[in-house]
């Protein structure tokens, strides 16, 4: 197998639209047939495409929604979830959990990352439909970082869509900073792709209570989901407008009802011979 090939598959993988990696896995297969392995050699490229894209997972026997992230993940493909006190084991290929385990966290602000995460179930039930998020220790216990993550899947409709936020809070400095990612993929008729993001950074009081970060939180996605709409608008309005006439050649707009004494009409239902 050319490494060629293996780094033009993990492409496909990496950049698999939200909620279609089952779908790129599949036409990979299909492409593929004289190289039934290909899939398990690739590997890493899931890990990457899972840890970066804040896939989510149902633990065996719960409805709880868990992240994997480089930011909770353990030794042999184990990750952690602080909300459950739990360890799993995490196929990358399948997406499936297995190997539940008990996990206690440790951490000197254990009281503060239930505080966040607390603060953040709010935050997520009044802002989005469907999303999942969690507070993990990192930097040896001297950051929180805070992970959320909202899908929103149409496949009926030929759109999924993704969201992404990332938070560094660091309780000595009183300082938060993050990105926000958003992921967008239409392909009815076509295939339009929007993906963007957006940084964060700000300071908070030396208090830095877990309420005072997630309002700092909702204002920063609050401000950037403006700034989208404003941008969609333009887009409407200005570049896509251009794209297309505005009226036909004739300079008058299609009166559909007669569309039968239009040249095109009768060429279309047979009404006329050249």
């Amino acid at each position: 197998m050319s490494s060629n090939n293996i780094a033009a598959v993990s492409a496909f993988i990496e950049g698999a639209p939200p909620g279609e990696l089952s779908n790129v896995i599949a036409d990979i297969k299909a492409l593929t047939v004289d190289e039934p392995k290909i899939i398990q050699s690739v590997e890493p490229a899931f890990q990457k495409y899972n840890e970066e894209q804040l896939a989510t997972v149902k633990l065996p026997e719960s409805s709880h929604n868990v992240i994997i992230s480089s930011y909770n993940s353990l030794e042999g493909e184990r990750y952690f979830d602080v909300e459950s006190q739990s360890s799993f084991v995490f196929d990358h290929t399948t997406q499936k959990a297995s190997g539940v385990q008990s996990y206690s966290l440790e951490s000197q602000h254990t009281d503060l990352v239930k505080s966040l995460i607390q603060a953040l179930s709010t935050h997520a039930r009044e802002h989005y439909t469907s999303s999942s998020y969690t507070v993990i220790p990192t930097s040896s216990d001297s950051v929180l970082t805070i992970l959320l993550v909202a899908n929103k899947y149409s496949p009926s409709n030929f759109w999924n869509g993704r969201w992404r936020s990332i938070y560094h809070y660091n309780p000595s400095h009183a300082s938060l900073d993050g990105t926000i990612k958003v992921d967008v993929h239409y392909y009815e008729d076509g295939n339009v792709r929007l993906t963007t993001q957006k940084s964060i950074s700000t300071s908070l009081s030396s208090s830095g209570s877990a309420s005072e970060v997630v309002r700092q939180v909702a204002v920063g996605e609050k401000k950037y989901q403006e700034e989208l709409n404003r941008g969609f608008s333009a887009l409407s309005e200005g570049a896509f407008k251009s794209l297309r006439r505005q009226l036909p050649v004739t300079r008058q707009k299609v009166e559909w009802e007669k569309i039968s004494s239009y040249r095109i009409g009768q060429d279309l239902g047979g009404g006329r011979t050249r």
